[in-house]
């Protein structure tokens, strides 16, 4: 049973991973992207930052969207596949 709940979290922390992987990845960039503009023209607007960032966030929300619904489908679908054994243990 314990190897059971181990696997179901650890599924779990992968596909949160996957799930906000791309997003992160996108805001890290453009976040750093624009500290390297503000560095160099040593503007220091932190709405300079954010706005952009809330922007591209966004926009990988609207492009990931439906894969990111596929995958947390397929990991609910494993979760339902599993409850039986886990009734059994």
């Amino acid at each position: 049973m314990a190897d059971h709940v181990i696997q179901i979290v650890a599924a779990a922390l992968l596909t949160a991973t996957k799930l906000a992987g791309p997003v992160l990845v996108a805001t890290l960039v453009v976040g750093l992207a624009l500290s390297v503009v503000q560095s160099a023209t040593q503007i220091q607007e932190s709405t300079l930052t954010f706005v952009p960032k809330l922007v591209v966030a966004s926009i990988v929300l609207v492009v990931t969207g439906a894969w990111s619904l596929r995958v947390l489908e397929g990991f609910t679908r494993e979760l339902f596949a599993m409850v039986p054994t886990l009734v059994k243990a």
